[in-house]
């Protein structure tokens, strides 16, 4: 399966703002934001007007990498949203994004970045409605019951993965009981639910052109 393998830290730089790709090292003063808070590239420290294209451009590849989708699968979510009937198409997609397995495990404090969360799924770390799921794409809906496999749960790894992230506030479309690992997926996401801070709107007028 394809995916990004190059630097993370020049996607965030790239972006101008915290893309939470490296876990814990984004929260210490050697995340890449905090010491070189320009673009990279031979031309990053210059001044550039950037057109009405380009703004588009830029939140779009914004949410393709801080949610770790390349081209083709982002698209097919656009598609996705423009045929829900209701509500807007850009949080649509937002919310298609944030129903994937490996964003859902993420935002449960169950890995430490969503990189570390895909691979967790694909190891068949953890379990849907009681049957082991391992795509990290998978889209959960409302009613769907997350847990870690009772296998994994004796894990040192896990184990430690669920300690050093059990202050991360969960979201209140999804239901967390710390007691038995098991989770609830409540309603799908909405807008003020998410904290990425893009235009959604400029994704929709650049697919739609």
């Amino acid at each position: 399966m394809a995916r990004y393998t190059g630097a993370v830290c020049r996607l965030c730089r790239r972006e101008g703002q915290k893309l939470f790709l490296k876990s814990e090292r984004c929260y210490t003063p050697k995340c890449a934001i905090s010491r070189k808070a320009y673009v990279p590239g031979q031309h990053g420290q210059g001044r550039k007007k950037t057109s009405e294209y380009g703004l588009q451009l830029r939140a779009k590849q914004k949410t393709k990498r801080y949610y770790g989708v390349l081209e083709r699968q982002f698209r097919n979510y656009y598609e996705l949203a423009e045929k829900v009937k209701e509500g807007k198409a850009g949080e649509n997609l937002l919310a298609i994004l944030e129903s994937r397995f490996d964003n859902i495990a993420y935002r449960l404090g169950w890995a430490g970045s969503r990189a570390e969360a895909r691979q967790l799924v694909r190891h068949g770390h953890f379990v849907v409605n009681g049957k082991r799921v391992d795509i990290p794409s998978y889209l959960l809906k409302a009613g769907d019951v997350i847990s870690i496999c009772e296998k994994s749960r004796s894990s040192e790894k896990i184990k430690a993965i669920l300690e050093k992230n059990a202050s991360r506030p969960v979201p209140k479309w999804l239901e967390c009981d710390n007691n038995t690992i098991e989770s609830k997926v409540i309603s799908k996401a909405s807008r003020e639910d998410i904290d990425l801070e893009v235009e959604e709107t400029l994704i929709i007028e650049l697919y739609s052109k």
